[in-house]
């Protein structure tokens, strides 16, 4: 830190700043900075002051050199997800969560603009959209990170390097609130913002010298100063840091750093200093639960959807939902796990665009159908209108391993006693309806970008009529059978979760269905097969299996690419899915033409 500079900022923010409230302000002794001053006003950049208190006046050259430390902008990010703060960043991005009525983002650029600080970019990535607003109410600029959702804070700085190269820069997470403003016009050196953590904490640690340089970054430690805050970018530090981090974004294995993981590999060749700061000046909120004894409004109201109907269902306030926490944000849906006195519950949040892929009117006929089976989750609460659930949870239960042949048996149990039980429901899944639905939803949109996407259609279309040929029996089926949606429970029974899409199909469906979910190849289908029908599947079964595989691939390739128009990726399952439908049909289309070969039209029975 340059303590020349230190001393002109100082003086310029507080002309009438005494040498012993500077000592106070540096954390350096009274003779230290009478020391500095007098070099200060040798070199002309202060002149001695004419008043009773005996203060210094910054002159011209001083205001000059003082330049050289100015404040060129701030980068605030705010891609994550926030997965602590479920079920609230469901909704909203963490960052524009309010605080005592202000939301923390915004505290932030009030703070930035107190200073004099206005040229402020947003790296964003989670619900961007979000933050589109602020544009206009601060004239800030938005940077997408399109990698937010896989990779860490290391990939947000590399994706602003040009935002920080050159410039003296203010680095701020969104959800970080500040009691008090501790940005500047004018900074002089690279630092991180510490606070004093007594006992034991998983913290980033720092070690520093008698300068406040630091010189060591560990992870965990006990009674010490820790990273926690704003952290600042001068141009000398970015020069120096911004290579070695381009370095790492491209090594493989570094997806998951965050940045200053680099900062701690090559602390020692880096110049930053400690920035110690005030006990509770800087609050970084882990979860909810610290977020409502800070402020008390969220014990009572979150304006949150999910934790109101929680509230409502089960008659208690908010703040008797304890131990939040994301249980998967998912394809189809969103859930958070919360437990209200000594049980546990799971509340399920429909995804963005399921209130056109999922008919919740029917999948709640489903449950009432199958309730007495005792095949499924305990449902507390199901609105057939919004989609949102409210179920048990089982403690100590696991999903079922698709590499584990006796849980994948017993799946396939549940799945028989099903198909079994000669329950009907007044709903059908037709796989046709369906894949026509989904085929039109993107069209509306972007389309499918399959070059050779009209031939596969037409070969769906073969494999449909085939099976319409078929006329194979229908029994209430689940159709969304992988190995996620069973619930293996401590007692060793077996429970089938999640029945959006159930209805009325060929029960063959839910093998092909599970299959493909998992990515099995043809042997593990087969085999699975095998432990549902309790006998090898002969070449019908084993060509119906093969169609709906294709279908199935089909479908979903089509569900993942609405999806994705709306925001939401899958990586490579699009892909996968697409693949299954082409070379299951080759492989259904073999068989068909065995078993029909007699005939001189194999299509024409």
């Amino acid at each position: 830190m340059n303590r020349t500079g230190l001393i002109c900022r100082y003086l310029k923010e507080n002309p009438h700043c005494t040498q012993r409230e500077l000592a106070q302000k540096m954390d350096l002794s009274l003779g230290t900075v009478n020391t500095l001053i007098k070099e200060c006003i040798q070199n002309k950049l202060l002149a001695p002051g004419k008043s009773m208190a005996g203060t210094c006046e910054l002159t011209d050259k001083g205001l000059e050199f003082l330049q050289n430390f100015q404040v060129d902008g701030a980068l605030i990010i705010a891609a994550g997800f926030g997965s602590r703060f479920v079920p609230l960043t469901f909704e909203t991005p963490k960052g524009l969560l309010e605080v005592f009525g202000e939301r923390m983002i915004e505290r932030q650029i009030r703070q930035l603009h107190e200073a004099g600080v206005y040229d402020i970019t947003i790296a964003v990535g989670y619900l961007k959209e979000k933050f589109e607003y602020l544009i206009d109410k601060y004239q800030v600029k938005l940077l997408y990170n399109p990698e937010y959702s896989c990779k860490n804070t290391l990939a947000t700085i590399y994706r602003a390097r040009k935002v920080l190269q050159g410039r003296n820069m203010y680095v701020l997470s969104s959800d970080n609130w500040l009691r008090e403003n501790m940005f500047h016009s004018y900074e002089c050196g690279a630092w991180y913002a510490s606070s004093y953590m007594e006992g034991e904490t998983s913290e980033w640690v720092l070690s520093y010298n008698k300068k406040g340089r630091i010189t060591d970054v560990q992870i965990g430690g006990r009674d010490c100063w820790v990273m926690y805050g704003p952290v600042y970018f001068s141009r000398e530090f970015s020069d120096k840091f911004l290579p070695l981090l381009e370095k790492a974004y491209h090594t493989p294995g570094t997806e998951q750093f965050y940045w200053e993981h680099v900062l701690m590999q090559n602390i020692h060749h880096l110049e930053m200093d400690i920035n110690r700061q005030p006990e509770n000046q800087v609050y970084e909120f882990e979860n909810l639960e610290e977020l409502r004894q800070f402020d008390p409004r969220y014990q009572t109201r979150s304006d949150n959807k999910a934790l109101e109907l929680v509230s409502t269902v089960f008659q208690i306030p908010e703040s008797d939902i304890h131990n939040i926490r994301c249980l998967k944000s998912g394809m189809t849906n969103k859930s958070f796990l919360f437990q209200i006195k000594d049980r546990h519950y799971i509340c399920r949040i429909p995804g963005p665009g399921s209130e056109l892929l999922v008919n919740r009117r029917q999948e709640a006929a489903s449950y009432e159908a199958i309730r007495d089976l005792g095949i499924s989750e305990h449902v507390v609460y199901l609105d057939s209108r919004t989609g949102y659930k409210i179920s048990e949870y089982y403690e100590g239960s696991h999903n079922a391993r698709a590499d584990h042949p006796e849980e994948m048996k017993a799946c396939m149990a549940i799945l028989r006693k099903l198909h079994g039980s000669e329950i009907t429901v007044s709903h059908s899944f037709d796989i046709r309806e369906r894949i026509d639905f989904y085929e039109r939803i993107c069209m509306a949109g972007k389309g499918t970008l399959f070059e050779d996407y009209d031939s596969v259609r037409e070969k769906m279309d073969r494999l449909m009529d085939r099976l319409e040929r078929l006329n194979r029996p229908k029994t209430l089926s689940h159709i969304d059978s992988n190995p996620d949606n069973f619930l293996c429970l401590p007692d060793g029974s077996i429970r089938l979760i999640d029945w959006e899409y159930a209805g009325m199909c060929d029960p063959l469906i839910d093998i092909s269905m599970c299959a493909i979910y998992v990515y099995y190849k043809e042997e593990q289908m087969n085999q699975l097969a095998e432990l549902y029908l309790e006998r090898p599947a002969n070449d019908e079964e084993r060509m119906v299996i093969y169609s709906y595989a294709a279908l199935g691939g089909f479908l979903w390739a089509l569900w993942a690419i609405y999806k994705a128009s709306l925001g939401e990726e899958f990586g490579e399952y699009t892909l996968i899915m697409y693949r299954y439908a082409k070379d299951y049909y080759k492989k259904a289309d073999i068989l068909w033409k065995q078993l029909f070969s007699s005939k001189e039209n194999p299509d024409s029975i």
